[in-house]
């Protein structure tokens, strides 16, 4: 009876944060989509089964999908790092993680992820054309546009064992070039169980909304173009990321020789947008699946699904279409290195599986004093 308790207060700790929390607008009363590029997740193995993980992450990427599975690694000390690009390699999304054991008794584990997606090499043509009209290729510059977040997150094993829970704090940086950037602040709590083959996850996002507060520092010179251009001039404004709610399960079954693990996630947000299957004004459901197999603990084949779509036809608007997109990846586990492959679409213009996704894993081992035994 203590067990169960204690599972339902954390569930309602998690739950409460994320539907207690008024719906939050941004200035002109609509919600703003900020901060996507930490939607679209890391790791090749989650990106492989569409991100349908939250249930039974278990190695440093954790940090980022739920950070209550830190506390499953078993390793002292883990490095993860992960690079894609998109397109046409225009854009580079790049990610490393590090984490540490914080105690012998293998009960909290602490982590560090540096997440940066970024268009870099982009020409500045403010001042191509000189005051006189004439043209000068010299003064041509370049600049980045990039979006950069370090997580830092904690977790924990409670109670029995089998259950854990945790959360990253946020600090994200937005930058174009020398014109402008802002900074953000944010939090994620999740909670995760595990009994024999079975699996629970649950990962609050943004659970207080996520914060970003934009500056621009534009010369007189420079907004004279924008306005001479027919470009708005950007101003100092904020905005919100709304809290997201996701729950997840996973099962696990066979032999070593031959093992499967089907995982779903249930994903719920709060921007209130109609092109999911199950959507409504306030609320969005977006499900994913994903399925692994594994061939002796060392070869594993991933597919995952996900952005179901309910789109309308465009001849006739009374009619619906059911579309998805699958993702598929292969993992191979060396020992302490592990090397994971996806192909998927993220940013991409068409349909097509063309975004390829590689990371790596290392566990580190810590080194052992046959003097005294004593590890240090």
């Amino acid at each position: 009876m203590k067990y169960n308790s204690q599972i339902a207060i954390y569930l309602f700790i998690l739950l409460s944060s994320f539907l207690m929390l008024p719906s939050v607008h941004a200035q002109d009363g609509n919600p703003k989509f900020v901060n996507e590029f930490l939607n679209i997740g890391v790791g090749a193995r989650a990106h492989g089964m569409f991100g349908s993980v939250v249930a039974d992450v278990d190695d440093i990427t954790a940090g980022f999908w739920n950070p209550a599975g830190l506390s499953n690694i078993d390793a002292p000390f883990e490095i993860s790092a992960m690079h894609a690009e998109w397109f046409g390699s225009i854009a580079s999304y790049d990610y490393l993680g590090f984490g540490k054991r914080l105690d012998k008794e293998k009960k909290s584990f602490g982590s560090i992820s540096i997440i940066r997606m970024g268009v870099d090499n982009i020409p500045n043509t403010l001042n191509l054309i000189g005051p006189d009209g004439s043209v000068n290729f010299d003064n041509v510059s370049t600049f980045s546009v990039a979006d950069l977040a370090v997580l830092f997150s904690y977790a924990r094993a409670i109670g029995k064992p089998g259950m854990s829970i945790g959360g990253s704090a946020k600090i994200i940086r937005r930058t174009i070039g020398d014109f402008g950037g802002a900074w953000g602040f944010g939090f994620d709590l999740g909670w995760q169980w595990k009994k024999n083959n079975l699996s629970l996850g649950i990962m609050a996002k943004d659970i207080t909304t996520t914060f970003n507060a934009w500056s621009f520092n534009m010369s007189e010179e420079d907004k004279a173009v924008f306005t001479q251009t027919g470009n708005e001039i950007p101003v100092s404004s904020t905005e919100l990321s709304l809290p997201r709610l996701i729950l997840g399960g996973a099962y696990k079954f066979g032999k070593p020789k031959l093992s499967y693990l089907v995982q779903a996630n249930l994903n719920i947000s709060t921007d209130g947008t109609k092109a999911g299957v199950f959507s409504g004004d306030k609320i969005n459901i977006d499900p994913t699946i994903g399925l692994e197999v594994g061939i002796s603990r060392k070869v594993f084949i991933r597919a995952g699904m996900g952005n179901i779509q309910s789109i309308v036809n465009e001849i006739n608007t009374e009619n619906r279409s059911l579309e998805f997109q699958p993702n598929i990846g292969l993992g191979l586990n060396l020992g302490r290195i592990s090397i994971d492959y996806a192909l998927a679409n993220v940013g991409e213009v068409s349909g097509a599986l063309s975004s390829h996704i590689v990371s790596l894993k290392l566990q580190l081992a810590e080194r052992v004093s046959t003097a005294t035994n004593e590890e240090f």
